[in-house]
């Protein structure tokens, strides 16, 4: 078995996937060069439509239009970013189709992959969306179907309806109404609405161990695991509360090393052997993460999956930074998908583009 197969969660088949669409740069969007079988026609083919930024499904113009985020639920109920092909509609904005595409049996929901769901409630209209620009407040009107929704599921729709809002140009906050009406309060849970509110909310909200709810500080990491047929793998984001004091940027990569919790699905992208030798933020803003593991050899290329998960994690750490990997001292880090991660990279403007 080589190096790199010892990876625990990194399989053959996800290291197969075209993961992650990178606007304006290949960095997420190329294929791993891993040494396996070449897959069956019609897997090579769909891979081929994805790495073009097209659809995979039965009907090739259904995915033709503008990417767009939007934060569905898997099959294990964990919200992931997936970029869906929405055909651009008449005198509606990106963001309020956006939301009617996270509407459960909606407009859009042939757009949505085999595997995820929207968390909206069946019948919840977008009446408008509103952004202060200044403030860099989206203020989002529903209609009175989106209070019909089941009570366990009050965290995972806000969670979704922040996290998806936020990934537009100038917008750090979120506000919600019904039919004109604020919200100052969710409807069933009585979650508080009385501030906007940010991704410091949390999605995937997990508690670290000895920590408590009322005294912890949030770090969000992202996971990697496989599509509902085992064909592609995608990137969950996952808030842990911590201990509070740490450096959130050094907590984030503790947390990534220790892995994803059990039965939640997702999968370990680094050995357990990695450790961290530095986080360093230079005056540019880029953040530059020293790692060491001794399962790697000297030019050896490291599973994608690492590397993209410390980008995609210290990005959402550190505003958006670009990053800067150094493994085992090495002056150039090269993935499995031949991207030299030793210089500065951007996280993606759109992650997770799974076929239908």
């Amino acid at each position: 078995m080589t190096k790199m197969n010892k990876i625990r969660g990194i399989s053959a088949a996800g290291l197969l996937a075209v993961p992650v669409m990178l606007s304006g740069c290949s960095l997420f969007g190329s294929q791993s060069s891993m040494d396996i079988d070449k897959p069956p026609t019609e897997i090579e083919q769909q891979m081929l439509n994805v790495t073009d930024g097209g659809s995979a499904s039965a009907t090739p113009t259904e995915q033709t239009g503008p990417k767009t985020t939007v934060f569905l639920a898997n099959e294990k109920g964990l919200l992931a970013p997936i970029s869906l092909g929405i055909p651009e509609a008449k005198d509606t904005d990106n963001m309020k189709q956006a939301l009617q595409a996270m509407v459960s049996g909606g407009t859009y929901s042939k757009y949505v992959p085999k595997g995820f769901s929207g968390v909206l409630p069946k019948g919840t209209e977008i009446n408008s969306v509103t952004v202060d620009k200044d403030q860099k407040v989206a203020v989002v009107d529903f209609n009175s179907a989106f209070n019909k929704y089941n009570a366990p599921d009050e965290r995972k729709i806000l969670e979704s309806v922040i996290w998806t809002l936020t990934g537009f140009s100038g917008v750090q906050k979120v506000q919600l109404s019904v039919d004109g009406q604020a919200l100052t309060e969710m409807p069933l849970g009585g979650t508080p609405l009385n501030q906007p509110l940010t991704r410091s909310f949390g999605i995937n909200l997990q508690k670290g161990d000895g920590v408590s709810l009322t005294n912890s500080t949030p770090v969000t990491v992202y996971f990697s695991t496989l599509s509902a047929d085992g064909i592609y793998s995608y990137y969950v984001p996952v808030t842990r509360l911590v201990q509070p004091g740490q450096d959130k940027l050094k907590a984030a990569m503790h947390e990534l090393i220790q892995g994803p919790q059990q039965d939640d699905g997702l999968e370990q992208v680094m050995t357990d052997g990695t450790s961290v030798q530095s986080v360093e933020k230079a005056k540019d803003g880029t953040v530059t993460v020293a790692l060491k593991d001794d399962m790697f050899d000297k030019d050896e290329p490291i599973p994608s999956e690492l590397l993209q998960s410390v980008v995609l994690t210290i990005s959402e750490n550190a505003g958006n930074a670009k990053v800067k990997i150094d493994m085992n001292g090495q002056s150039k880090v090269v993935g499995a998908d031949n991207q030299d991660y030793s210089k500065p990279v951007s996280r993606p403007d759109f992650i997770n583009a799974i076929p239908l």
